[in-house]
């Protein structure tokens, strides 16, 4: 139920800050393990991954823009796990 409760709190979160126009900061994790982050500065959002992220996922070339939660979607169908974006304080 906690589980539930902090995962509705995290899409409410990245839904909110995914329409901020200043600077945002997400790290992108499958199973734990954060593999990389997703940035936005002045309107441009920008992916990058970390060593030893999975090629799936590094080869992405679709849009990373404002909608937080169909990244994390599309991320998780190309991977075939759970995608998880947290957003960070900047």
């Amino acid at each position: 139920m906690l589980e539930l409760a902090s995962d509705i709190v995290a899409r409410a979160t990245r839904l909110l800050f995914a329409d901020h126009d200043g600077s945002a900061l997400w790290t992108i994790s499958v199973a734990g393990r954060v593999v990389g982050s997703l940035v936005c500065e002045a309107g441009t959002w920008r992916l990058s991954w970390f060593n030893g992220a999975d090629e799936r996922l590094v080869s992405y070339a679709g849009p990373a823009d404002g909608d937080v939660e169909a990244l994390a979607t599309a991320l998780g169908l190309r991977l075939g796990l759970p995608v998880r974006l947290e957003s960070l304080p900047t």
